[in-house]
């Protein structure tokens, strides 16, 4: 399997942890400012950012814009762990060559563009697109006294940790 692939389901496995360590009324908190976002909202469009590029076909254009945004992810740990399940089965079936061009439609900030990609490139963003996520999940848990058992939670592998102030 490819580097980018594994490295991708290699940063899954989290939102798995993290699934598994939480309940439905913490996954759809939204007390913690200044955003009020919950963990739930996180996850739905972690997902639904790797749903798009893997629904696309070969030679189609992947529209970022024109994601699910199924609510019931963001309300239902259950429903986001089979969520999470069908994209990790999608990505350990793919076969898509990531050389292969792609063009991909997002709006950043000025409207809707079009840019054209690899499909290695488009599945290394959304990595580091699920990675920037999880950090912002990492101050919604310590703001909630909640803990994970992932010292790299939220954390780039290229961040360089803080010393142990313990």
């Amino acid at each position: 399997m490819n580097s980018i692939l594994q490295s991708t389901l290699k940063t899954l496995q989290k939102s798995k942890l993290l699934l598994s360590n939480l309940d439905d009324a913490t996954l759809t908190n939204k007390s913690i400012s200044p955003y009020y976002s919950s963990i739930g909202g996180h996850i739905r469009h972690i997902l639904d950012f790797y749903d798009c590029i893997l629904m696309s076909k070969d030679g189609e254009k992947v529209d970022l814009t024109a994601r699910k945004r199924n609510e019931n992810i963001e309300t239902c740990c259950k429903q986001a762990s089979d969520y999470l399940e069908q994209i990790i089965v999608k990505l350990l079936a793919t076969d898509r060559n990531l050389e292969d061009q792609v063009t991909v439609y997002d709006d950043l900030g000025v409207g809707v563009i079009e840019m054209p990609y690899t499909y290695a490139a488009l599945f290394a963003q959304a990595n580091s697109h699920t990675i920037h996520h999880y950090a912002i999940i990492s101050y919604i848990l310590d703001r909630l006294n909640i803990v994970i058992n992932d010292t790299d939670f939220g954390y780039n592998p290229t961040t360089p940790k803080a010393p142990n102030l313990n």
